[in-house]
């Protein structure tokens, strides 16, 4: 085998002390040196290509998994950590250890290592392409165009302008003249893929700031692409008129071959899913090796072999259900395994020690001009579109992000000899100089969930007794459907009292870096991303028919990461007007009551939208039997429903949803208040003079109705509390309790220890646990106050 090595990568381990490099202009590597026996065979592992091979993997992905746990707390993400990894590695720092760099990597093991690397990056590539949703291209609006354009517009201008007149000031031997234009055009792109990862990482992907932030960095991708092809193609074309355009037409010729041979394979693929047919690992295998066959034909045409992959990558739609498929495939080996490979084979050729003042202060100067501009081409323009100060301040740290997409498209120009070797280090410090600032600056400026704490009022107890109820009732799966439904039968829905029903089915995101936010009419049909919807929104509807107008049915869907779920679902409740938000536990139980599986991704939604929703929020555990929608429509005999109030704010909401139930002459109604055998102390009074008047309102209102019964229970500690709660078991089909009590109440004493599951309280979590109410469905209610009570 013959690998050719860059003679700048050449020159870059020349420069280390002690790194031997053969005198010639290859390599050769005997076939017969690829593996042996070993060391008890008197053989050295590391004087072989594969063995060689695995130990440079694993010091790759050891040593980018130690430096991500390292600046994980300044809260910077994965991407970083993988090019911050690769320079650590390299003759900057690990390598200048003596012996080390000639025995890890010796120059003969490039030949193996480029080959693994350049195939990972191909299909890094290709994840690339399916992760990035071109339908958002529908979503630009006139906002996001002019935020976007000028987004690439100012950093272009101020950087390229800057270039011509600086060049008079510098030394032709340390940054050349020609080169300065390029360094300019290659700092003002913008790759909408690294956006959305970073929006990811923040968390902020699926608010309104990040859809804007979005649409806006794709306008801006799309106008980079347009001029960084064009001028790669330009310069690659000896800036020959003739040339450029042959080119030009080779890049289309390519697009065409690859879109109308392998486009087929993908429909031949979405058409096995739609008939219901699972994909195969055979299936899946033929597109692996379309996207080896895409890069060939790149490299067939004259162009870069990853601009294959990508296109291929484009052309499949993200998100379920194959481009989850695939990601779930890849996404380990790829970003963990074979990538870090790629960044260690960047990190050999980066000797930030060899690096010139000169070239460096010339080179970063570029690059903050670059910064400065996409600053202040964002953020001016989006105050120009009405955004607020601090979104449009955030806006344009956002748009300055950069990642591994900038620093592939710095090692093509370096090995296009469009820049220079030194002038590629400068490039590569000033990336992560300058990510690495931005990161904590988003972080603190971009906070959406700030815009809900300022709301209060959104609760039941505030709104009027004969009012439309409006509700938010968030649904995981299928599975979660019943239960709802038979809650919002025992709401009570009526002439008098008509509820608006927000459904928002919530949807993990996979295979897909942009989330989607989809207000649903019933009349449309579902996308192949939206089909799993279907039956859901089925059930709501129907739901609706069957009430005569008393019940309006509002249907959402939402598919994003488990992380930032909680945005649409405090966005909805904020804009709507919602009053109480229903949320399912994020546990799952058998029929017999035992726990049966868990959701994390659920248990993270839930827990941000207990803290950040702007309204009250209730948790509905369904332990009992899977039923039909038939059968919760047709067999409503009786529906017995049981209120435990201690005492609080959370209690007192969960009463007054418990009054409203009783309305329906089906439904049986009973209060238990579980009281302290003693004397409170003197700070408990107000509290119990709050909840004596809401009690005292829910009596009278009562009277007279036989469907509704009040009971007291004297208790001495958490002893007693919890045998209470065993009495009830199988009695009711509802127990409503609420989530939030004094920690230091003696009705607690003994039970916060054994608290499991913090976000349903101690009430909760003891009603939810397997010795208590057999399969009664139980919900627990938490009001929208500033009142803490020790949760």
């Amino acid at each position: 085998m013959v690998s050719a090595v860059d003679p700048d990568n050449i020159r870059v381990f020349g420069q280390m002390p002690n790194y031997t490099i053969l005198n010639s202009s290859y390599v050769c590597s005997s076939i017969s040196k690829l593996q042996r026996n070993g060391v008890f065979y008197s053989s050295n592992p590391l004087a072989f290509a594969l063995p060689l091979l695995l130990i440079q993997m694993t010091l790759a992905s050891a040593a980018i998994l130690l430096t991500f746990f390292l600046v994980r707390p300044l809260g910077h993400p994965v991407m970083l950590a993988q090019i911050l990894g690769g320079i650590i590695v390299g003759p900057s720092f690990l390598c200048r250890i003596p012996g080390l760099l000639n025995t890890i990597f010796p120059i003969r093991s490039f030949l193996l290592l480029d080959i693994v690397s350049t195939i990972g990056c191909m299909f890094y590539f290709f994840l690339i392409g399916v992760q990035t949703d071109i339908s958002m291209l529908k979503k630009i609006t006139r906002k996001t165009f002019a935020i976007g354009f000028f987004t690439m517009a100012v950093p272009m201008i101020l950087t390229i302008g800057s270039s011509i007149l600086w060049t008079h000031f510098y030394d032709p031997s340390s940054v050349k003249i020609d080169k300065l234009p390029a360094i300019a055009v290659t700092e003002s792109v913008i790759c909408f893929p690294i956006i959305a990862y970073y929006l990811s990482e923040l968390r902020i992907i699926n608010s309104e700031f990040g859809r804007v932030a979005l649409c806006s960095s794709m306008v801006s991708t799309l106008c980079s692409l347009c001029v960084i092809t064009s001028y790669l193609l330009w310069s690659q074309s000896g800036y020959d008129i003739s040339l450029f355009f042959r080119a030009v037409c080779y890049v289309i010729a390519f697009a065409v071959l690859v879109c109308f041979i392998l486009g087929p394979i993908l429909l031949w693929e979405k058409k096995q899913i739609l008939v219901g047919t699972p994909s195969k690992q055979g299936n899946i295998i033929v597109l692996f090796l379309a996207v080896l066959m895409s890069g060939f034909w790149g490299q067939g045409f004259g162009l870069n072999i990853y601009f294959g992959p990508l296109l291929f990558g484009l052309l499949i739609p993200s998100g379920p259900p194959l481009g989850s498929v695939l990601v779930e495939k890849l996404d380990l080996i790829i970003y963990w395994m074979l990538m870090p490979l790629y960044c260690v084979k960047f990190g050999l050729t980066v000797d930030i020690f060899a690096l010139s003042i000169r070239t460096y202060s010339g080179v970063q100067l570029i690059a903050l001009l670059g910064a400065c501009g996409k600053f202040l081409g964002a953020s001016i323009s989006a105050l120009g579109c009405q955004m607020s100060p601090s979104d449009a301040i955030s806006l344009g740290f956002v748009m300055t992000f950069q990642g591994m997409l900038e620093l592939s498209l710095f090692i093509l120009m370096k090995t296009k000899r469009i820049i220079d070797g030194e002038s590629f280090v400068a490039m590569c410090a000033s990336l992560l100089i300058t990510t690495g600032v931005i990161t904590p600056m988003v972080r603190h400026f971009c906070n959406p969930s700030r815009r809900y704490v300022v709301y209060h009022g959104r609760t039941l107890m505030d709104s009027r007794p004969n009012s439309e109820l409006r509700l938010l009732v968030c649904i995981h799966d299928q599975e979660n459907v019943p239960s709802a439904i038979s809650l919002l039968k025992a709401l009570n829905p009526g002439k008098q009292s008509p509820i608006a029903v927000y459904m928002l089915h919530l949807i993990e995101l996979t295979g897909s870096a942009t989330p989607l936010f989809i207000p649903h009419k019933k009349t449309r049909k579902f996308s192949s991303r939206t089909s799993s919807s279907g039956p859901v929104i089925n059930a709501f509807t129907n739901f609706e028919e069957n009430h005569g107008g008393h019940v309006s049915i509002f249907p959402f869907i939402s598919i994003c990461p488990p992380q930032t779920m909680h945005d649409d679902v405090c966005a909805i409740a904020l804009d709507k007007g919602i009053s109480l938000a229903i949320i399912p536990f994020f546990k799952r139980f058998h029929f017999d009551g035992a726990l049966q599986s868990s959701k994390r991704a659920m248990k993270i939604a839930n827990q941000n939208v207990l803290d950040k929703a702007p309204c009250s929020v209730a948790i509905l555990i369904d332990r009992g039997p899977l039923k039909t929608l038939s059968a919760i429509w047709t067999c409503w005999s009786s529906y017995e429903v049981a209120v435990i109030f201690l005492g609080g704010a959370d209690d007192r909401e969960a009463l007054t949803l418990g009054a409203r139930m009783a309305g329906l002459p089906n439904n049986k109604l009973t209060l238990i208040r579980i009281l302290y055998d003693g004397n409170f102390p003197d700070n408990y009074m107000e509290g119990r003079r709050l909840d004596d008047e809401v009690l005292n309102d829910f009596r009278s209102n009562i009277s007279g109705n036989y469907c509704a019964k009040y009971k007291e229970e004297l208790v001495m500690d958490g002893a007693g509390t919890a045998s209470v709660l065993r009495t009830l078991e199988n009695q009711y089909e509802l127990v409503v309790v609420g989530r939030r009590h004094d920690g230091l109440s003696p009705l607690l004493s003994g039970l916060r220890e054994w608290n499991e599951n913090r976000e349903l309280g101690v009430i909760g979590d003891l009603l939810s646990s397997s010795d208590f109410l057999g399969d009664t469905t139980i919900l627990v209610v938490q009001q929208h106050t500033d009142y803490s009570c020790g949760e």
